[in-house]
């Protein structure tokens, strides 16, 4: 899966279960002060990335995670390693 894809997915993930307006969904977005995710937010997209992935997703690794573009990053490291 490519950057763009996960990318993608993401933003459809935001835009239906969390209703974030899609104008605002870009690379640099930061999650809880533009898209307005709140603590419990990010547990719930946490559990639909590892329904999108199939893999376990570490919730101390997100910690850091302060933007969309972070978030795909990190989606990307665990679809396709850390090489990828």
């Amino acid at each position: 899966m490519t950057q763009e894809e996960i990318f993608s997915q993401i933003c459809a993930i935001l835009e239906k279960d969390f209703e974030c307006p899609s104008d605002k969904l870009k690379p640099e977005a930061l999650l809880f002060e533009e898209l307005d995710l709140d603590s419990i937010d990010a547990v719930d997209l946490i559990v639909r990335l590892q329904q999108l992935t199939g893999k376990k997703v570490d919730p101390s690794s997100f910690k850091q995670i302060r933007t969309l573009g972070d978030v795909v990053q990190a989606v990307d490291k665990l679809v396709n390693g850390d090489d990828a």
